[in-house]
């Protein structure tokens, strides 16, 4: 169905986003001019788009396992591959984005909430083959498929975890001397959101990128963005929309920035 506050959210984004040439934090410019709009096709990319556009030709059903808000879209529980690629993976734009994020952030540490069928995992794997990228996914059979594709890709490099988020999203931290880089993208409640930002706090450093995706999903999302925002740890948020980067760097004045992508 269509979702008329998302798209006058969209629409006043547009309107109020800037591009580069309006930002006058060289940092942001710079990550705007290097990264956001770098636009270059990439060899990386070719075999991920290739296994999309097989996946979106894939006529298995899986019974899906929603552990979080569910779609806009179809919250049937069966639904077809075909369909999950369709609606629920990162457009190429995006996800490609993802990809520059990580080579010019250059984590050692990366986790993702919210596998799906693994195409976004991929890229996030692929901008670094030695990087070890932690994913988890609630449900079991779109993981079971994600790992196909990381087994077609030869991307030796995931380790895919399944289960709740709120259970193992913190056994996970405990295990982590330092956060560098996490997206996340799944169970888009505010409460989950402000959750699993709050835990990864006490590990995140100067150089650490939080990436959320959906900001403007529903009320409870954008209401949990605008909090984020407004941490004290939190120095530049670069809000695209689709998702926002959440910075920590010291030494530069706090700011928000809404850039046109």
């Amino acid at each position: 169905m269509f979702n008329i506050s998302f798209a006058l959210d969209y629409i006043a984004h547009r309107i109020n986003a800037k591009t580069r040439h309006g930002v006058h934090s060289p940092f942001v410019y710079k990550l705007i001019d290097e990264v956001i709009y770098d636009f270059k096709d990439k060899p990386e990319y070719k075999s991920i788009e290739e296994l999309r556009k097989n996946l979106l030709q894939d006529h298995r059903n899986v019974t899906v396992t929603d552990l979080g808000a569910g779609s806009h879209l179809n919250n049937q529980k069966v639904k077809a591959v075909k369909e999950l690629a369709k609606n629920a993976l990162k457009a190429p734009r995006l996800a490609k984005l993802l990809f520059r994020l990580v080579q010019y952030t250059k984590p050692k540490t990366l986790i993702e909430l919210g596998t799906c069928l693994g195409v976004t995992t991929a890229y996030l794997a692929k901008a670094d083959e030695n990087l070890q990228v932690i994913t988890m996914e609630g449900c079991p059979q779109t993981a079971a498929i994600a790992q196909e594709n990381f087994d077609k890709l030869g991307l030796k490099r995931i380790k895919l975890e399944v289960g709740n988020f709120d259970e193992r999203l913190p056994v996970l931290l405990q295990s982590q001397q330092q956060l560098d880089f996490v997206f996340v993208d799944g169970n888009h409640r505010k409460d989950a959101t402000l959750n699993y930002f709050n835990w990864c706090l006490p590990k995140v450093h100067e150089n650490s990128l939080l990436i959320f995706d959906d900001i403007y999903w529903s009320q409870g999302m954008k209401e949990a963005w605008t909090e984020i925002k407004a941490h004290p740890q939190v120095s530049v948020t670069v809000d695209l929309f689709w998702i926002g980067l959440v910075f920590f760097k010291k030494g530069i004045a706090k700011e928000d920035f809404k850039i046109k992508f």
